[in-house]
């Protein structure tokens, strides 16, 4: 089977459209200009896994009618990555504990907003459940019988961390990434990564400088994410980009 990877989310942290906002790609009638929080399913073989659960989660579950998660891997703490988790709760009262893996920064941060989940002491019982695992950056680690390995990537100083599954690799929220860390991305054949929009930005990469690291990737295909209405209408910058450069839009499917 490979690995299917399945677009739950390719927006920014409101999204897009934004509430009340006039701006003409917010106003489009495009379905790839909707853009709900970035998030993404990945099936690898019989592995289910979620990279990230922001706001949208519920609603993006719904939509892609994903039957369940075997792990949820938290790229860093930002509400626009994690505040959906109260909405694994169907799949807990199915499954049991959902499995998370983050930084421990990450897990310790959702451990204090979420402590209701996290808690075992006179625990309410409509509370979802998880067993917490916390990701050494600098290890691969094995789910199953895969091995996963985190990047660091750097987001206004804030380590973030993307991951490799076998040859393809997400990336999201990095403005920087050390040479090391980018090492881990050799031969990869699928690259996901952030363009919030066409002028440069603090945290994030802008349009040219995604373009820049893809090519210096070398991956045969890139998909940017994590966009807001500063990028532009869909159609118009994926006619723009280079060849095996492309726009990921909310509900597409890849498959390698």
């Amino acid at each position: 089977m490979g690995i299917k990877i399945y677009f739950l989310g390719t927006g920014t942290s409101q999204g897009i459209p934004i509430i009340g906002s006039k701006d003409p790609v917010c106003l489009s009638a495009d379905q790839k200009d909707k853009r709900l929080r970035s998030s993404v399913w990945i099936q690898w073989d019989d592995l289910d896994l979620v990279i990230d659960c922001g706001p949208d989660f519920r609603q993006q579950m719904l939509t892609s009618n994903c039957p369940k998660i075997d792990a949820l891997l938290f790229t860093h703490e930002h509400a626009d990555h994690t505040a959906g988790l109260d909405d694994i709760r169907p799949y807990v009262f199915r499954q049991g504990a959902l499995p998370i893996y983050g930084l421990k920064r990450v897990v310790d941060n959702l451990a204090k907003r979420f402590d209701y989940i996290f808690t075992n002491e006179n625990k309410y019982p409509g509370a979802p459940s998880v067993t917490s695992r916390i990701i050494d950056p600098q290890q691969p680690f094995r789910l199953s019988s895969k091995t996963i390995i985190p990047i660091v990537v750097k987001h206004y100083g804030l380590d973030v961390l993307g991951y490799r599954l076998d040859n393809f690799a997400y990336l999201t929220d990095m403005f920087s990434i050390d040479p090391a860390e980018q090492k881990k991305l050799d031969g990869v054949e699928v690259l996901v990564v952030n363009a919030l929009r066409v002028e440069p930005h603090p945290s994030h990469l802008h349009l040219d400088a995604a373009i820049a690291f893809a090519q210096l990737v070398g991956a045969k295909k890139t998909y940017f994410t994590h966009i807001s209405h500063k990028l532009g209408f869909h159609e118009i910058v994926e006619n723009q980009l280079p060849k095996n450069i492309h726009l990921s839009y909310d509900n597409l499917e890849i498959t390698l």
